[in-house]
């Protein structure tokens, strides 16, 4: 037979186990995901890869550090959504041939199915490269 001191002792552990467990599904459930792409392919960018992160409601996505800025004259980011729509976003060339390797992706983008380098001055796709499946 339990004594009612032994199950009062139970009862705190098994609470404090609920709380422990309680806290480690909500530190995981706000953790960063990340989602990288194939590698880029295309004209003028053949290398690198794109990371997507997702930090609760903030979204942004870095090149990664074998992607070679092509040589064009005007490249920019270029977003593409699950449905074709393509955003076309900063400057991936900045002043002083400094380069923007991450960008936040705008809130009306609904999702990510590829990121691409479009040159603005020749209205051309220069690389992309795509995520297994479109990152919300």
């Amino acid at each position: 037979m339990i004594t009612s001191h032994a199950r009062k002792s139970l009862g705190k552990g098994l609470l404090a186990f609920l709380v422990a467990a309680f806290f480690m599904i909500a530190v995981a459930s706000f953790a960063a995901e990340t989602y990288t792409t194939k590698p880029f392919s295309g004209v003028a960018v053949k290398a690198g890869t794109a990371t997507l992160t997702k930090d609760g409601a903030k979204r942004s996505i870095k090149l990664s550090a074998d992607f070679k800025v092509p040589d064009a004259p005007d490249p920019h980011w270029q977003l593409v959504d699950s449905r074709g729509t393509t955003y076309l976003l900063d400057r991936l060339s900045l002043q002083d041939k400094k380069v923007k390797t991450e960008i936040m992706v705008p809130a009306y983008v609904p999702d990510v199915a590829k990121v691409q380098i479009w040159c603005s001055y020749a209205e051309a796709l220069l690389g992309e490269a795509a995520f297994a499946s479109p990152v919300k």
